[in-house]
């Protein structure tokens, strides 16, 4: 048999103008305990293997020794439903299968013909078969109209978008009638998992006034239709999780509060079903512990607080991870975008006890940085460039806090790269011992350093502006801020 990896079940459901000339079956499941018949004249002696979808990952399920001409997968207890895959001993991925409720049946596989395996006793594969065959007969003829568009004269593309257009079309009519004739099947949900909204005409548009964003609210809305986040299944598919993060990317609002309340709704739908539950919180956790945009780490608090802490229910994190989980909240607490900065009782280059909030400034640039560091030997002198020629002539005050590298190499570094007009602190270790006795914590867990370099923006009043950006970057929303400010004037 000629080993080729088919197309998989997500691809060939949304690929509806590239259509593999091979396809992809399925299969439905079983309750009382499973076993799957797989008839193939191949691979005898060897191991057939049955994996699975979870969010992006693949995981094994089970694996079953081909005698003969068959191999079969069993278990006492139903496998969770969702779609699997059948992968040949060479660990390639030959067909993807439905289970669900009926998990006794077979499959047929003539390696003549690879692309038209036989299900008994499986109406979801069977129903789903059929839907392969008739995507493939409009496969071509979709391909070879996106083909031929690439090139095509002006005369040609109106028929040639009107084919693909048509095409389209009854590939989705297909998926309609298949809903509502079988509204039951897992078929269905999962055509319904891979539909989208379909925005009505402007005419339609609320009281027929024309809304330029109604297109993206509307479509927004109706993101989630005929989704239920109680079905578990549609965790263990390769399409479920790319729906969720598109959601999350493109539309809904990048702002803290915005992602707050998408997660409250997604956590307080999923709740009646513990796995679905537990996936969609491990997921946030995991997007916002150490988020992409500065001032998302707010969100994770906001989960911290609301589902984990004092949650004894949440417990399928590992010690490790729980710890890492509680130590990350309480380092983000302390230095959210918007809240008041901790004060910083330090010592300056000549012994002098200095505080943050005496600092008068617009706009105070603190900068956590170590004088062995090699990412802060390169960053610091182009630090220092932009406060000399640029911040200092603004009234900006730039902060900068020793944390490692020894009080000596720290004051030889200010001396020999000409550190001047900076306000040059540290902690001594009277002042570090005076800070643990009292029980309170110390700038590393209030600022959140763990490495260096690391700078702060702040505003007049010590509020942070903005944290864990580069000094350009820090420059632009400086600049933005005083734009803004001067056009309020």
């Amino acid at each position: 048999m000629k080993n080729r990896v088919l197309y998989l079940f997500a691809a060939l459901l949304c690929g509806l103008t590239a259509v593999a000339q091979k396809t992809v079956p399925a299969a439905t499941t079983g309750s009382a305990g499973y076993r799957l018949t797989v008839g193939i004249n191949a691979w005898n002696g060897q191991y057939l293997y049955l994996g699975y979808h979870y969010g992006k990952i693949k995981a094994l399920a089970d694996s079953a020794l081909v005698k003969g001409n068959s191999a079969i997968f069993s278990g006492a207890k139903p496998l969770p439903g969702g779609i699997y895959f059948l992968v040949s001993p060479k660990k390639e991925i030959m067909y993807e299968l439905l289970l669900d409720k009926q998990q006794q049946f077979s499959m047929h596989v003539d390696t003549a013909h690879p692309e038209a395996p036989v299900f008994k006793d499986s109406k979801d594969n069977a129903d789903f078969q059929a839907y392969t065959q008739f995507i493939q007969s409009k496969g071509t003829t979709l391909n070879q109209a996106q083909e031929a568009l690439k090139n095509a004269p002006p005369a040609d593309t109106a028929r040639l978008h009107r084919q693909i257009r048509e095409g389209n079309a009854a590939i989705l009519d297909y998926r309609k009638k298949y809903i509502q004739g079988s509204p039951n099947s897992f078929l269905t949900v999962l055509f319904n998992a891979l539909s989208e909204p379909v925005i009505p005409p402007a005419a339609e548009h609320p009281g027929g006034v024309y809304d330029s964003s109604y297109a993206y609210k509307y479509f927004k809305q109706h993101y989630w239709d005929g989704i239920r986040l109680t079905d578990e299944r549609l965790l263990r598919t390769p399409f479920f999780e790319s729906r969720l993060d598109r959601y999350f990317k493109d539309l809904v609002s990048q702002e803290p509060d915005s992602i707050k309340k998408e997660v409250d709704w997604f956590l307080t739908r999923s709740k009646p079903n513990n796995e679905m539950y537990k996936y969609l919180l491990t997921h946030f956790v995991q997007a916002y512990i150490n988020p992409q945009y500065m001032g998302q780490d707010a969100v994770y608090v906001h989960l911290f607080e609301k589902y984990i802490n004092q949650h004894p229910e949440v417990d399928w994190f590992t010690e490790k991870y729980r710890k890492y989980m509680n130590d990350r909240a309480y380092s983000l607490m302390a230095n959210l975008i918007g809240n008041p900065a901790w004060d910083l009782n330090m010592t300056d280059t000549t012994g002098k006890a200095i505080t943050l909030y005496e600092i008068a400034a617009p706009y105070t640039v603190v900068c956590f940085w170590d004088a062995t560091c090699s990412h802060c030997k390169e960053m610091v002198p182009r630090l220092d460039s932009m406060f000399q020629h640029k911040w200092k002539q603004q009234g900006i005050k730039l902060l900068g806090i020793m944390t490692d590298g020894g009080k000596e190499n720290w004051l030889n570094y200010i001396r020999q790269n000409n550190l001047k007009d900076w306000i040059h602190v540290y902690q001594t270790d009277e002042q570090r011992e005076t800070e643990r006795n009292s029980g309170k914590p110390g700038y590393r867990q209030l600022y959140d350093v763990y490495q260096t370099p690391v700078l702060y923006l702040l505003d007049k009043e010590k509020r942070i502006i903005a944290k864990k950006l580069s000094y350009q970057q820090m420059d632009d929303l400086i600049m933005l801020k005083q734009k803004n400010a001067n056009s309020r004037k």
